[in-house]
């Protein structure tokens, strides 16, 4: 971000600091018009602009005069070590999605039907669909209402003969309690599966998110901190008999990966498997992407860091509830969110803001009360959190190059939505 940029945003921050009476009903940004009617002009904040760098087009030019566009490139090599380099782990695989990282994950369970996957039911659709196309049943637990995250101290009364993993998905980037989830499933003789979608340039105690557990699955999707052009993903594995196994199952269920390598003669059918590598055009731009990869962990940590600020005042006079982030976590600034008083205080602060030009959203609808997730899964314990919280949250605009006008715009927005509702 450029130096002037960053004064501007230090002064927004310096400003939002003020007495809670000035925030709550004055406060004004003064390098930001966001009008107080809605049939004026308003300034336009979108909630997600996906991440450009600048020398995607350079990579993507340069492996189309390669002639080589399928899968397994080198660009696809230069990101795998690139990522394993950082994540850690025995190896790294690209993949087309973060779903496809998951299905992969689900294969190497080697799953037979009415085995048992436990999960939060507050998350996407491919964390539970990946083990349900295998024959697996969700088994989905409560959350944390501190971290949106998967209820460690839950986990173990769903444990049934069936169960086969624990899923545990670092909600916005956040880490789970892996301390206990890793003693839990060594007790139990479980697999751990880390849904790191949100949480490439995350870490545990120091430790990388996906990494930790037995099998790790990141997305690049447009809407994530680093994307490959729209869609794709990776699997991280901790285990080298997995990773010569997820190499079979990413290439059609064949062994050319180790035809190409060098290590066979022929390439033949092996295996169950699909097409689940990345292209090399895609691989490109993500290689692109990589080389300011700390940048952009650092500028969209440093707008989350200008929200917690801004709305810290109100979430010490309770009337929202701030994201959370344990000590021993540190997220990659994936995405914000705030908890409102009920569905009925998110609806009208949704409808404040789009009024004035902010796209502000909300998030999951909870697994468990969907019609598949009915159909396929089921909930053990009490909800307690997951549909109450789910109701209640919303997420503010944050992306790579926000301009700290924009983000002036959402909080001067957001501080006059709770001025007039307190």
């Amino acid at each position: 971000m450029a130096p002037a940029e960053d004064r501007k945003r230090a002064g927004v921050v310096s400003a939002l600091t003020c007495g809670k009476d000035d925030r709550m009903q004055d406060l004004r940004a003064s390098d930001v018009n966001v009008q107080a009617r809605p049939d004026r002009t308003v300034a336009t904040v979108p909630f997600n602009v996906a991440p450009v760098v600048g020398t995607e087009a350079n990579c993507i030019e340069d492996a189309l005069r390669s002639g080589r566009l399928s899968g397994d490139g080198s660009y696809g090599k230069r990101c795998e070590e690139r990522l394993l380099g950082s994540i850690g782990g025995c190896g790294a695989l690209l993949t087309s999605s973060g779903t496809h990282a998951l299905e992969i994950a689900a294969l190497l369970l080697r799953l037979q039907p009415g085995d048992e996957i436990i999960m939060p039911s507050f998350t996407f659709v491919t964390t539970a669909n990946a083990f349900v196309l295998r024959g697996a049943v969700p088994v989905f637990v409560d959350i944390r209402s501190d971290t949106m995250n998967i209820d460690e101290s839950l986990i173990e009364a769903a444990i049934t003969p069936r169960t086969r993993a624990i899923v545990v998905v670092h909600y916005a980037g956040v880490a789970c309690e892996m301390s206990r989830i890793l003693e839990i499933a060594k007790c139990h003789r479980l697999t751990v599966i880390e849904d790191a979608a949100h949480a490439i340039g995350a870490s545990w105690m120091e430790k990388p998110l996906g990494s930790i557990g037995d099998i790790g699955a990141f997305s690049f999707h447009d809407t994530k901190n680093l994307t490959s052009g729209g869609e794709g993903g990776m699997i991280s594995l901790q285990d080298p008999d997995g990773l010569d196994l997820a190499k079979i199952l990413r290439e059609k269920g064949t062994n050319r990966s180790a035809f190409r390598e060098g290590r066979v003669d022929k390439y033949e059918w092996i295996d169950v498997g699909s097409s689940y590598l990345m292209n090399e055009i895609s691989a490109a731009y993500l290689y692109a992407q990589l080389q300011w990869v700390d940048d952009i962990t650092s500028e969209r940590r440093s707008i989350c860091s200008t929200y917690r600020k801004a709305f810290a005042e109100l979430a010490a006079l309770n009337r929202i509830e701030l994201q959370q982030e344990p000590p021993e976590a540190r997220s990659p600034g994936h995405l914000f969110y705030l908890k409102m008083r009920d569905e009925a205080d998110r609806r009208s602060f949704i409808s404040f803001m789009r009024d004035r030009g902010v796209t502000v959203v909300f998030h999951y609808v909870p697994l468990h009360a969907t019609p598949a997730g009915r159909k396929y899964g089921r909930f053990v314990g009490r909800d307690v959190v997951t549909t109450r919280d789910s109701l209640r949250l919303v997420r503010l605009p944050v992306f790579y190059k926000m301009t700290a006008a924009q983000q002036a715009a959402v909080i001067d927005a957001a501080l006059a939505y709770f001025g007039e509702n307190p």
